[in-house]
Protein backbone atom coordinates (compact mmCIF):
# COMPACT_ATOMS: atom_id res chain seq x y z
CA UNK A 1 0.00 0.00 0.00
CA UNK A 2 1.36 3.44 -0.85
CA UNK A 3 1.77 5.64 2.20
CA UNK A 4 -0.01 8.63 0.72
CA UNK A 5 -3.04 6.48 -0.04
CA UNK A 6 -3.83 6.60 3.66
CA UNK A 7 -6.11 9.65 4.07
CA UNK A 8 -5.08 12.44 6.41
CA UNK A 9 -8.16 11.82 8.51
CA UNK A 10 -7.06 8.24 9.16
CA UNK A 11 -3.89 9.45 10.86
CA UNK A 12 -5.91 11.85 13.01
CA UNK A 13 -8.45 9.17 13.87
CA UNK A 14 -5.75 6.65 14.78
CA UNK A 15 -4.03 9.32 16.86
CA UNK A 16 -7.24 9.97 18.78
CA UNK A 17 -7.72 6.23 19.32
CA UNK A 18 -4.17 5.92 20.68
CA UNK A 19 -4.70 8.98 22.89
CA UNK A 20 -7.92 7.56 24.33
CA UNK A 21 -6.32 4.19 25.03
CA UNK A 22 -2.87 5.14 26.26
CA UNK A 23 -2.61 8.88 26.75
CA UNK A 24 -0.58 11.36 24.75
CA UNK A 25 2.65 9.36 25.13
CA UNK A 26 1.01 6.57 23.11
CA UNK A 27 0.61 8.90 20.11
CA UNK A 28 3.83 8.00 18.26
CA UNK A 29 4.26 8.19 14.51
CA UNK A 30 5.85 4.76 14.18
CA UNK A 31 3.11 3.12 16.27
CA UNK A 32 0.36 4.87 14.30
CA UNK A 33 1.91 3.79 11.00
CA UNK A 34 2.09 0.19 12.21
CA UNK A 35 -1.55 0.27 13.33
CA UNK A 36 -2.58 1.67 9.93
CA UNK A 37 -0.43 -0.85 8.07
CA UNK A 38 1.61 1.78 6.23
CA UNK A 39 5.11 3.21 6.35
CA UNK A 40 5.67 6.23 8.55
CA UNK A 41 7.01 8.15 5.56
CA UNK A 42 3.42 8.76 4.49
CA UNK A 43 2.84 10.66 7.73
CA UNK A 44 5.16 13.44 6.62
CA UNK A 45 3.18 13.92 3.45
CA UNK A 46 0.45 15.38 5.64
CA UNK A 47 2.08 16.64 8.85
CA UNK A 48 5.28 18.58 9.47
CA UNK A 49 5.86 16.69 12.71
CA UNK A 50 4.14 14.97 15.64
CA UNK A 51 3.17 18.31 17.19
CA UNK A 52 1.26 19.20 14.03
CA UNK A 53 -0.70 15.96 14.33
CA UNK A 54 -1.44 16.60 17.99
CA UNK A 55 -2.78 20.05 17.12
CA UNK A 56 -5.08 18.63 14.45
CA UNK A 57 -6.24 15.94 16.89
CA UNK A 58 -7.17 18.67 19.36
CA UNK A 59 -8.91 20.62 16.60
CA UNK A 60 -10.95 17.54 15.71
CA UNK A 61 -11.88 16.84 19.32
CA UNK A 62 -12.88 20.47 19.94
CA UNK A 63 -15.03 20.59 16.81
CA UNK A 64 -16.79 17.32 17.58
CA UNK A 65 -17.23 18.17 21.27
CA UNK A 66 -18.63 21.65 20.76
CA UNK A 67 -19.66 22.68 17.25
CA UNK A 68 -20.97 19.26 16.21
CA UNK A 69 -22.75 18.67 19.52
CA UNK A 70 -24.26 22.14 19.53
CA UNK A 71 -25.44 21.73 15.93
CA UNK A 72 -27.07 18.42 16.83
CA UNK A 73 -28.96 19.75 19.86
CA UNK A 74 -30.23 22.71 17.85
CA UNK A 75 -31.53 20.33 15.18
CA UNK A 76 -33.28 18.20 17.81
CA UNK A 77 -34.98 21.23 19.35
CA UNK A 78 -36.68 21.22 22.76
CA UNK A 79 -36.23 23.58 25.66
CA UNK A 80 -32.96 24.55 27.34
CA UNK A 81 -33.04 21.55 29.69
CA UNK A 82 -33.73 19.14 26.82
CA UNK A 83 -30.75 20.53 24.91
CA UNK A 84 -28.53 20.34 27.97
CA UNK A 85 -29.45 16.72 28.68
CA UNK A 86 -28.87 15.73 25.05
CA UNK A 87 -25.49 17.48 25.00
CA UNK A 88 -24.51 15.52 28.10
CA UNK A 89 -25.54 12.24 26.49
CA UNK A 90 -23.67 13.03 23.28
CA UNK A 91 -20.53 13.98 25.18
CA UNK A 92 -20.25 12.14 28.47
CA UNK A 93 -22.10 8.96 27.49
CA UNK A 94 -20.43 8.72 24.09
CA UNK A 95 -18.28 5.67 23.41
CA UNK A 96 -16.21 7.88 21.09
CA UNK A 97 -15.98 11.29 22.76
CA UNK A 98 -15.82 10.30 26.43
CA UNK A 99 -12.51 8.36 26.35
CA UNK A 100 -10.90 11.15 24.31
CA UNK A 101 -12.26 13.79 26.69
CA UNK A 102 -10.89 12.00 29.75
CA UNK A 103 -7.49 11.52 28.10
CA UNK A 104 -7.31 15.20 27.19
CA UNK A 105 -8.09 16.14 30.80
CA UNK A 106 -5.13 14.08 31.93
CA UNK A 107 -2.95 15.61 29.22
CA UNK A 108 -4.04 19.11 30.22
CA UNK A 109 -2.62 18.58 33.71
CA UNK A 110 0.87 18.59 32.18
CA UNK A 111 0.49 20.93 29.20
CA UNK A 112 -0.66 24.53 29.55
CA UNK A 113 -1.63 24.88 25.88
CA UNK A 114 -3.91 21.85 26.15
CA UNK A 115 -5.26 23.20 29.45
CA UNK A 116 -6.23 26.45 27.73
CA UNK A 117 -7.94 24.50 24.96
CA UNK A 118 -9.85 22.41 27.51
CA UNK A 119 -10.86 25.55 29.39
CA UNK A 120 -12.34 26.99 26.19
CA UNK A 121 -14.32 23.82 25.54
CA UNK A 122 -15.51 23.52 29.13
CA UNK A 123 -16.55 27.18 29.20
CA UNK A 124 -18.81 26.60 26.20
CA UNK A 125 -20.28 23.55 27.89
CA UNK A 126 -20.68 25.48 31.14
CA UNK A 127 -22.61 28.22 29.36
CA UNK A 128 -25.02 25.62 27.99
CA UNK A 129 -25.47 24.32 31.53
CA UNK A 130 -25.93 27.87 32.81
CA UNK A 131 -28.61 28.58 30.21
CA UNK A 132 -30.46 25.39 31.11
CA UNK A 133 -30.41 25.77 34.88
CA UNK A 134 -31.17 29.49 34.82
CA UNK A 135 -34.39 28.64 32.97
CA UNK A 136 -35.86 27.55 36.32
CA UNK A 137 -33.43 28.91 38.92
CA UNK A 138 -33.15 32.68 39.39
CA UNK A 139 -30.36 32.84 41.99
CA UNK A 140 -27.11 33.37 40.01
CA UNK A 141 -24.96 31.82 42.75
CA UNK A 142 -27.16 28.74 42.92
CA UNK A 143 -27.07 28.48 39.12
CA UNK A 144 -23.28 28.40 39.21
CA UNK A 145 -23.27 25.90 42.06
CA UNK A 146 -25.62 23.57 40.20
CA UNK A 147 -23.53 23.92 37.03
CA UNK A 148 -20.46 22.93 39.01
CA UNK A 149 -22.25 19.92 40.49
CA UNK A 150 -23.48 18.88 37.03
CA UNK A 151 -19.92 18.94 35.70
CA UNK A 152 -18.56 17.10 38.72
CA UNK A 153 -21.17 14.40 38.24
CA UNK A 154 -20.61 14.07 34.50
CA UNK A 155 -16.84 13.71 34.85
CA UNK A 156 -16.32 12.45 38.38
CA UNK A 157 -18.61 9.43 38.05
CA UNK A 158 -16.02 7.88 35.72
CA UNK A 159 -13.31 8.04 38.40
CA UNK A 160 -15.09 7.13 41.62
CA UNK A 161 -14.75 3.52 42.71
CA UNK A 162 -17.13 3.67 45.69
CA UNK A 163 -20.01 1.22 46.03
CA UNK A 164 -23.65 2.09 46.73
CA UNK A 165 -24.84 -0.83 48.91
CA UNK A 166 -28.39 -1.74 47.97
CA UNK A 167 -28.60 0.90 45.28
CA UNK A 168 -27.76 0.27 41.60
CA UNK A 169 -25.09 2.71 40.46
CA UNK A 170 -27.05 3.83 37.40
CA UNK A 171 -30.06 4.75 39.55
CA UNK A 172 -27.90 6.71 41.99
CA UNK A 173 -26.35 8.67 39.11
CA UNK A 174 -29.78 9.28 37.60
CA UNK A 175 -31.15 10.55 40.91
CA UNK A 176 -28.11 12.79 41.43
CA UNK A 177 -28.77 14.33 38.00
CA UNK A 178 -32.41 14.86 38.88
CA UNK A 179 -31.51 16.59 42.13
CA UNK A 180 -29.25 19.00 40.25
CA UNK A 181 -31.85 19.74 37.59
CA UNK A 182 -34.94 19.84 39.82
CA UNK A 183 -36.61 23.02 41.02
CA UNK A 184 -36.76 21.41 44.45
CA UNK A 185 -34.44 18.82 45.89
CA UNK A 186 -37.51 16.96 47.05
CA UNK A 187 -39.12 16.78 43.62
CA UNK A 188 -38.34 14.60 40.64
CA UNK A 189 -38.07 15.56 37.01
CA UNK A 190 -41.58 14.26 36.28
CA UNK A 191 -43.11 15.28 39.60
CA UNK A 192 -44.32 11.75 40.30
CA UNK A 193 -42.20 11.04 43.36
CA UNK A 194 -40.67 8.02 41.64
CA UNK A 195 -37.53 7.96 39.57
CA UNK A 196 -37.83 6.47 36.09
CA UNK A 197 -35.82 3.39 35.30
CA UNK A 198 -32.52 4.13 33.51
CA UNK A 199 -31.85 2.49 30.19
CA UNK A 200 -28.87 0.22 29.53
CA UNK A 201 -26.44 3.15 29.59
CA UNK A 202 -27.88 4.58 32.79
CA UNK A 203 -29.84 7.36 31.09
CA UNK A 204 -33.46 8.08 31.88
CA UNK A 205 -36.12 6.82 29.53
Amino acid sequence: MGSLQTPRGKWIEEGLRALAEGGVDAVRVEALAKALGVTKGGFYGYFADRDALLTEMLDTWERESTDDVFDRIEQEGGDALDRFRLAGQLTFSSDRLLPIDLAIRDWARRNEDVAQRLRRVDNRRMQLSRDAISSFCTDPEEVEARCLLAFCLAIGKHFLAADHPGHPHARVVARAADLILSRSAESTADGSGAYPEPDEKGEHQ
